[in-house]
């Protein structure tokens, strides 16, 4: 079954579903900034645009495009700034 998300008055949005190895949302971002909280792990690739982004344990801003990607650790904020709309691929574990 999809699940359809919307976050930030409807500048994120997302359809999630269960495969045979977990979770995993494809979404959209408009331009902004975000921050997003994790339960639980996360791997983010970048289908298309850019994003940047800052975790806890960074010192510096990073950024990913079009066919990178990130790992986001479970219990933490993090900050993403969109400067482009930007399509992503995000997997829990």
């Amino acid at each position: 079954m999809l699940k359809v998300n919307e976050y930030f008055d409807g500048k994120v949005k997302s359809i999630g579903f269960e495969d045979e190895m977990g979770s995993i949302t494809s979404g959209v971002m408009e331009a902004g900034e975000y921050t997003f909280s994790t339960s639980s792990e996360e791997l983010m690739t970048v289908i298309t645009g850019k994003l940047i982004i800052k975790r806890p344990e960074d010192t510096d801003r990073l950024a990913f495009s079009a066919g990178e990607s990130f790992h986001v650790p479970a219990g933490v904020s993090f900050e993403v700034n969109v400067e482009e709309p930007t399509a992503y691929i995000c997997r829990y574990s």
